[in-house]
């Protein structure tokens, strides 16, 4: 150990007598652990914040869509899944499960909210009230949507608190005022408290606008719904409300008409899609440590050259080949580490500004993983140039101009 520690001090020292040449050297390894640390700490970031989403958004929840889940597969929107049509007959039919505390239809579109001087394309969700605790929606300011606003057929809407805050500069100061939906007059009679953007691709939560179903036969004229949420009743499994959900589906449709889908079952698959894409950039960035690597071999090849003699003079007063191999196998490593280390702290200050706007987080087993890899590269690419300073012939070396 002590040893090391001496060929360790030593390399250091002349480190600093090229600090320049050190750096360059150092830079590919630098980028090289910077881009997989920092994309490892993005892909642990962005699961967390899906995951988040999913459990402020109920994690006890059984999704009913039209449509195989083979044809469409899962999506953020629902709606583009199949060609049969649900409607309030279906939403009787669930209503009647035991296992459910709540069954809410919804029906979604994208269209023009406006006001006297702002307008805002959002995406509209009538829906039955059932929608606001099945989905953990709360209030902020004012009120939700009832069943008398249903059964009246009332033109009220809950705003979320972004589409709120850009129509009318607060949530309070929308309360009470008209909105128009395709035309027609809507009242704001709530706003919800906020739940976050939904980011990459996904819908922004934060800036739905709900209204009761009935209220939205103007642009639903066929009154239909694109997909059912079930909340699972309490000391009830949500696997047991989806297969009582299959069956009372398959009292009206055929099997592959529709799919019952859990609420983890969407988190799997999108995390699962995450983390390959994650993996296949985090190998992009890992030819980065290649290129590192050779710039360390080609560095440490200058190296030996430039220290012909010194080879010499060593192995005549009794150095072996194991310390000369020694010798420059560990200043290999060193340098590689020093780049990995430089590296990580780049990282560590992106991940800092990062998160402010996004959940990036650094985790131990990237930093011991970026501190082995940056050691086993000075190591491999560190070997050959080692050998061939181990391997000279004393008495040539001396003679060496």
């Amino acid at each position: 150990m002590t040893i090391i520690r001496f060929l360790v001090r030593n390399s250091l020292q002349d480190f600093a007598r090229n600090k320049l040449r050190t750096l360059l050297t150092s830079l590919g390894i630098l980028i090289g652990v910077a881009s997989v640390v920092l994309l490892l700490s993005f892909g642990l970031g962005l699961k967390a914040y899906i995951q988040n989403q999913f459990e402020s958004l109920g994690s006890n929840l059984v999704i009913v869509v039209p449509g195989s889940f083979g044809q469409g597969g899962i999506g953020f929107r629902p709606g583009a899944f199949g060609s049969i049509n649900f409607n309030e007959k279906d939403l009787q039919y669930l209503r009647r499960l035991n296992e459910v505390s709540e069954v809410t239809g919804v029906f979604a579109k994208t269209i023009k909210v406006s006001t006297s001087s702002e307008s805002q394309t959002v995406d509209v969700l009538a829906a039955t009230p059932e929608i606001f605790p099945a989905r953990n929606f709360e209030i902020d300011l004012g009120r939700l949507f009832d069943k008398t606003d249903v059964d009246k057929r009332n033109k009220v809407v809950v705003l979320g608190p972004k589409t709120a805050d850009e129509l009318f500069g607060s949530g309070k100061r929308a309360l009470g005022k008209v909105v128009k939906l395709e035309s027609q007059g809507y009242v704001v009679i709530g706003v919800l408290k906020s739940k976050g953007s939904g980011g990459f691709g996904g819908p922004d939560i934060d800036a739905f606008v709900f209204t009761p179903y009935t209220a939205a036969y103007q642009f639903n004229q066929d009154k239909k719904f694109i997909s059912f949420y079930l909340k699972a009743k309490s000391g009830m499994t949500v696997s047991a409300v989806k297969n009582s959900a299959k069956r009372s589906m398959l009292k009206r449709y055929e099997e592959d008409e529709f799919t019952v889908i859990e609420q983890t079952e969407v988190l799997t698959t999108i995390t699962s899609i995450f983390g390959v894409l994650n993996m296949i950039l985090v190998s992009i960035g890992a030819i980065s440590l290649i290129v590192g690597g050779v710039g360390i071999m080609n560095i440490m090849y200058v190296t030996v050259t430039e220290r012909v003699k010194e080879i010499g003079i060593r192995r005549a007063v009794g150095a072996t080949k194991r310390d000369l191999l020694l010798q420059f196998l560990t200043e290999a490593t060193t340098l590689s580490l020093l780049g990995g280390m430089m590296g990580l702290g780049v990282s560590f200050l992106v991940v800092l500004v990062v998160q402010r706007y996004f959940p990036a987080y650094i985790d131990t087993v990237s930093v011991l993983v970026a501190l082995v890899v940056s050691m086993l590269i000075g190591i491999i690419f560190g070997v050959l140039p080692a050998k061939k300073a181990a391997d000279m012939s004393p008495i040539e070396a001396i003679r060496y101009e």
